[in-house]
């Protein structure tokens, strides 16, 4: 996708991360949007190999950040991938309504205000992508994470309707719903919920896919590059699993 400009949010680190490099690699303007004030070294650093990547901080969740964020994009938006994102664990009973807004201004309002800030651009340059990512949450019951689940059937719900509302624009909109992947946050969350047991619990939540391990932030990167590019230029209002078997050959 050479001289394309492309917004990742969520860019600084994990699955959002191995997606900035992805597209810079491929020659792709990225702008990448994090509150995390480490996406700063981390365009800087890919700078210097000769990426273009540009780190705008925002809180993706303040619909006057968002905005304003967008501004400072120059020119057309042709692909816009909304990754940010963050989880909870547990049931209704012990989720707090502070736990439950919390993920719902990141996972869904975010999602909102960056599609809102989006399609303006999107629209009057003749179209592009809208790439949402939901997950394996969104369509099957997972224990104890009921907010998250919540979050990610929004934003399978919200592709449709984008998919459907904007399809005569030349929008395409889709989402993606890995399983497990190993970021930094799977280990972090192993370190603190099983210490002394994170060999054991890795291996375990590995054996969840039936693949017998977790997906890789390339992995879901390279997907979100294919569906993103013109090669993917016929799928539209599609949630694409990337999930190591976990829902169709779940036993």
């Amino acid at each position: 996708m050479i001289d394309k400009t492309v917004v990742i949010t969520g860019g600084a680190s994990g699955i959002g991360l191995a997606m900035v490099k992805k597209f810079a690699s491929e020659k792709s303007k990225v702008f990448l949007l994090d509150l995390n004030p480490e996406g700063e070294q981390v365009s800087e650093e890919l700078q210097e190999k000769g990426f273009q990547v540009t780190f705008i901080k925002c809180n993706i969740a303040s619909t006057s950040e968002a905005e304003e964020a967008f501004t400072k994009i120059p020119g057309k938006i042709d692909v816009l991938i909304n990754n940010a994102g963050v989880s909870h664990v547990g049931n209704l009973e012990n989720t707090s309504e502070e736990d439950f807004d919390r993920v719902f201004q990141v996972n869904v309002k975010g999602m909102f205000n960056c599609a809102r800030a989006a399609i303006s651009k999107l629209k009057q340059d003749g179209g592009g992508s809208i790439l949402n990512m939901a997950s394996v949450a969104a369509t099957i019951g997972i224990p104890d994470r009921f907010a998250y689940s919540m979050t990610k059937g929004a934003a399978y719900s919200m592709t449709l309707s984008l998919a459907r509302d904007y399809v005569a624009d030349g929008i395409r909109c889709n989402c993606l719903s890995p399983g497990r992947v190993h970021t930094p946050f799977v280990d972090g969350f192993i370190a603190k919920n099983y210490p002394g047991k994170e060999k054991e619990m890795f291996e375990k939540l590995s054996a969840t896919q039936p693949i017998g391990r977790m997906g890789t932030p390339e992995e879901i990167a390279n997907l979100a590059y294919f569906v993103s590019s013109p090669a993917g230029s016929f799928i539209t209002g599609t949630d694409i699993p990337i999930d190591g078997g976990f829902l169709g050959l779940k036993m």
